[in-house]
């Protein structure tokens, strides 16, 4: 769980991740879930946050039934696929979910 101070301090990716969700025409749970996920474990690295924006994203489609391509994520946030490909299953579990075997 995090605090809301961590809402403040993130609150320039938090944003990315919201405008990224409403052209991936995610609904609202959907982005609340990957707002949890991203904050869960928000990286150090500046470099290191939009590819934990695009993870979130792609994690919380998965947890709601909602989900979307690794590529359309990637392309909706500015980062490769291979990024959310690499970073996805560490991000779940981060969050305290257990990522399928798939």
């Amino acid at each position: 769980m995090h605090r809301a101070r961590d809402e403040l301090e993130h609150e320039e990716w938090l944003d990315v991740l919201e405008s990224a969700g409403e052209s991936l025409d995610l609904d609202s749970e959907t982005r609340s879930q990957a707002r949890e996920v991203f904050l869960s474990a928000v990286p150090d690295a500046q470099r290191s946050k939009r590819a934990a924006v695009a993870a979130a994203l792609y994690v919380a489609g998965i947890l709601t039934g909602n989900r979307r391509s690794q590529e359309t994520v990637a392309d909706a946030v500015g980062v490769a696929r291979l990024t959310v490909q690499n970073r996805w299953r560490d991000q779940m579990a981060a969050a305290g979910f257990e990522p399928p075997e798939w």
